[in-house]
């Protein structure tokens, strides 16, 4: 069965779950993102190498305390990563690195990847008006990789996330739009460890339980 059908198939029974509540103390969203974001940008554009991705993210948004005009809410993002990434400065892997010459004909290649996150963190918002609010996002997680680059040793490491949103809410609906800066670390776990850094644009669509 295809990816759209399943999600078709979600939102339909999201919706089905938040229609029939009818308690109005609703702190919870649910709902999917999906995005594109790349490092070759105005923004970042290391010269060195090409890190493009597109990806999937299930948000769960709980609201932890309201005052005026504000929200702050706890967010919690598993997400799947498809990753396309090439070495365009062979001299990146520097010669007193073993085995260099066959790491260099390696990454200097285009290849395809996954990355998986559980990124945890808080949203902070503002009512711009009674259904359109903006917001900043920071969250932090553990991200599994499933290759080796120059940059980043495959496996276990870190994904920062710092977004800037707008949401506009109708009903139980509501419609996000979404700027990220991310950032692809290991704390030097282990080697190499320079990360990798993308910007990027997410839309979704939450379901207020």
């Amino acid at each position: 069965m295809k990816l759209h059908v399943y999600l078709l198939y979600f939102f339909l029974f999201i919706y089905h779950i938040s229609s029939s509540q009818e308690s109005k103390n609703h702190r919870l969203l649910i709902g999917l993102n999906y995005g594109q974001a790349s490092q070759n940008n105005f923004i970042l554009n290391d010269p060195d190498y090409t890190y493009d991705n597109h990806f999937l993210k299930f948000q769960v948004n709980y609201l932890l305390s309201e005052k005026n005009r504000w929200k702050y809410e706890l967010t919690i993002e598993p997400s799947i990563y498809f990753v396309k990434y090439q070495l365009l400065n062979e001299q990146f892997v520097r010669p007193e690195t073993p085995n260099y010459l066959e790491l260099r004909e390696l990454y200097t290649q285009k290849r395809s990847f996954n990355e998986y996150t559980l990124n945890l963190g808080i949203i902070v918002r503002y009512a711009l008006f009674k259904n359109f609010s903006s917001y900043v996002q920071g969250s932090v997680g553990p991200m599994i990789s499933a290759a080796d680059t120059e940059r980043l040793k495959k496996g276990f490491a870190f994904s920062d996330i710092l977004g800037l949103g707008f949401s506009w809410k109708q009903k139980r609906i509501v419609f996000d739009l979404r700027f990220t800066l991310r950032h692809n670390s290991n704390l030097d776990f282990a080697t190499p460890n320079s990360g990798h850094n993308s910007a990027g644009i997410e839309s979704g669509i939450l379901f207020n339980l």
